[in-house]
């Protein structure tokens, strides 16, 4: 698969480069796509929520009435969670919601993202982009002219490039990422995803293994 490589300023450099079909033309699979997603999203959760039972509620240790006569049901402490201001039954504690997933299955996800993106004429090829100095307003015309305002982009650096990096870092709705960071949620979670021309060896390498 052909694309056209395009300047910061939207226009065909007149160059193409070549998407490698064993990573921007797979059959996807979706079931895949759907646990490293699913691995993604968990591994986000802090999982420290947690709420005081009987055991942890401050309160009296007496009977509070008798244990027969009185008609209603037996009870014993006034933190049972029956009771208002009691303790909280099978209430949440902390936990660990991060799961494994196989290399194989996770590169197979990537590769599927991509070439779902692909299909949907969603991947643009940028030249690599050189800024003096980290300035917002130059990474604002950038998405200008590539008709990206208000819209999930997602750019992938070839090589670590703090400037354009900290030029983006207050544009909601933008990020840029070195390849070795792609995931397959943060492709699939933009609306774009414009590759840096020097970012498609290493991403190409990373995934053929």
């Amino acid at each position: 698969m052909k694309v056209a490589v395009i300047d910061s300023k939207g226009k065909d450099t007149g160059r193409k480069v070549e998407l490698s079909k064993d990573v921007f033309g797979i059959e996807p699979n979706n079931h895949a796509v759907y646990l490293d997603v699913k691995q993604y999203l968990a591994n986000q959760r802090q999982g420290t929520h947690k709420s005081k039972e009987r055991a942890e509620i401050s309160g009296s240790t007496r009977k509070i009435k008798k244990q027969k006569g009185t008609g209603t049901a037996r009870a014993g402490s006034i933190k049972s969670g029956v009771f208002r201001g009691g303790g909280r039954m099978f209430g949440p504690r902390p936990r660990n919601y991060s799961f494994k997933l196989n290399k194989n299955l996770k590169r197979l996800a990537r590769k599927s993202a991509l070439t779902m993106k692909a299909n949907d004429k969603a991947i643009v090829v940028l030249e690599d982009l050189k800024f003096d100095t980290p300035k917002t307003k130059d990474f604002t015309a950038v998405l200008k002219t590539l008709g990206l305002e208000g819209k999930k982009s997602l750019f992938v650096l070839g090589e670590p490039n703090n400037n354009v990096y900290l030029s983006s870092r207050n544009l909601a709705g933008t990020e840029v990422i070195s390849n070795s960071e792609l995931s397959t949620y943060k492709i699939l979670n933009a609306n774009s995803v414009i590759l840096f021309e020097g970012s498609l060896e290493g991403i190409e390498s990373n995934l053929s293994k």
